[in-house]
C-alpha cells in the first residue's frame, strides 16, 4: 500500500501569525508517523477572493495553483485542518482556502486542530468548522486538539516547547490515522455517487 498523503491546510495570511508553528508540528508529526504530510499554506500559495471553484473553470483553465492543489487533494487520505479564532470564528483566509474545492474532498476524514492567542485555544472556530467540513463532504474525526497560548506552545519550525506535546497529540492522531485507513478502504471498495 502507498504511503498516506495528508494536505495540513492551515489558515492564516497574517503578519505576525503564530498558528503557523502549530500546523509544522502536525506536518512533523504526520511524517514521524510514516505519512506524507503537506503543509497548505494560504500565504504561499497567494489564492485571491474565491470568484471560481475549481470546478467552475474548464478543464485544463484553472490557474496553475489550483490545479496543483486540485492534483494534492485528489491525492490525500484525510486532512488535518488547523484554524485560528478569529472575532468567535473561521479565519477568512482558512474558509476562502477552503471553498475553492468540493468533490475532492469527498469521502475522507478531516482532523481539527485549533488555537488561539488566549486560554480557550480556538474552541469557538473548532466548532464553526465541524459544521463546514461535513458540508463539504468531509468526515470529522470526534476528537479536537485546541492549543492555548499558540505563540509560546512552539517554536518557529514547530518544535514543541512542552515535551507533552506529542504525547497529548498522539490520541488526535491514533483516531485519525484509523478513520484515514476505514475510509481508504470504504472508498476503493465504491462509494455512493
Amino acid at each position: 500500500m502507498s504511503q498516506l498523503v495528508v494536505p495540513v491546510i492551515y489558515g492564516s495570511v497574517r503578519t505576525e501569525r503564530q498558528g503557523i508553528r502549530a500546523a509544522r508540528f502536525f506536518v512533523n508529526e504526520l511524517r514521524g508517523r510514516g505519512m506524507n504530510g503537506v503543509l497548505v499554506d494560504p500565504l504561499e500559495k497567494q489564492l485571491p477572493l474565491l470568484d471560481r471553484m475549481y470546478k467552475e473553470y474548464p478543464k485544463g483553465e484553472a490557474p496553475p495553483v489550483l490545479e496543483e492543489l486540485a492534483e494534492l487533494y485528489r491525492s490525500a487520505d484525510g486532512f488535518v485542518i488547523v484554524s485560528g479564532e478569529y472575532n468567535r470564528g473561521l479565519p477568512p483566509a482558512l474558509k476562502n482556502t477552503l471553498d475553492y474545492f468540493l468533490e475532492e474532498y469527498y469521502w475522507r476524514p478531516a482532523a481539527i486542530v485549533s488555537y488561539s492567542g488566549g486560554r480557550w485555544g480556538g474552541t469557538r472556530a473548532s466548532a464553526q468548522l465541524r459544521s463546514v467540513l461535513g458540508e463539504m463532504g468531509m468526515v470529522t474525526i470526534p476528537t479536537d486538539f485546541p492549543i492555548a497560548n499558540v505563540g509560546d506552545a512552539f517554536s518557529e519550525n514547530g518544535e514543541p516547547s512542552d515535551p507533552k506535546m506529542r504525547e497529548q497529540a498522539a490520541p488526535l492522531l491514533d483516531e485519525f490515522l484509523w478513520y484515514v485507513n476505514a475510509l481508504r478502504t470504504a472508498r476503493l471498495a465504491g462509494v455512493p455517487y
